[in-house]
């Protein structure tokens, strides 16, 4: 059984991974309005993976004999001054992900809960590879300052992306 500490750090996770889902929505309707369905795209996968990262802490809890309670997702900011500002508004969020993630593993060995340190491994890794990412394109777009065409190549580039579930995985994160 996993104690009450564990599962109120992995209910809050819960909530701030679908939060997480919900501000790259807003970026999604962002890029749209923008006329930018490359940068929309990958928003919306960012979107799709947050929602799967949600759904694994679910199934995780559930499996541990705990019990999931959603709490109210608090609204994203939907205005962005431009696509830089987006990605590094999307850069900054992950960073904060990331150390919400190393606040649980230290949950974890306070807990002396070695199965959720090691489920939250995998968490860790993953966050390493979301800041890469946001910042990668926050990097590409800060070379095309005054560079419009640029623009386009990178929306186009950044449409390309796909979203697949993590290996093994159904939707209830099995």
């Amino acid at each position: 059984m996993i104690s009450e500490k564990m599962q109120a750090s992995i209910n809050d996770q819960i909530n701030a991974e679908l939060h997480s889902g919900y501000l790259y929505l807003a970026m999604v309707a962002y890029f749209e309005s923008e006329n930018l369905p490359g940068f929309a795209a990958w928003m919306r996968c960012q979107a799709q993976e947050e929602n799967a990262h949600a759904m694994k802490f679910f199934a995780y809890l559930n499996e541990r004999g705990g019990r999931v309670l959603l709490q109210p997702i608090d609204g994203p900011d939907t205005e962005w001054d431009s696509p830089l500002a987006a990605f590094e508004a999307a850069y900054k969020h992950e960073c904060y992900i990331s150390s919400r993630i190393h606040d649980m593993v230290k949950v974890a060995r306070e807990e002396n809960d070695v199965a959720a340190e090691i489920f939250l491994q995998w968490y860790v890794s993953e966050q390493v590879e979301e800041e890469a990412n946001a910042d990668e394109v926050v990097q590409k777009l800060k070379r095309l300052a005054g560079a419009p065409g640029g623009l386009y190549m990178v929306d186009k580039e950044l449409g390309q992306r796909t979203f697949t579930p993590p290996a093994g995985e159904g939707e209830d994160g099995d």
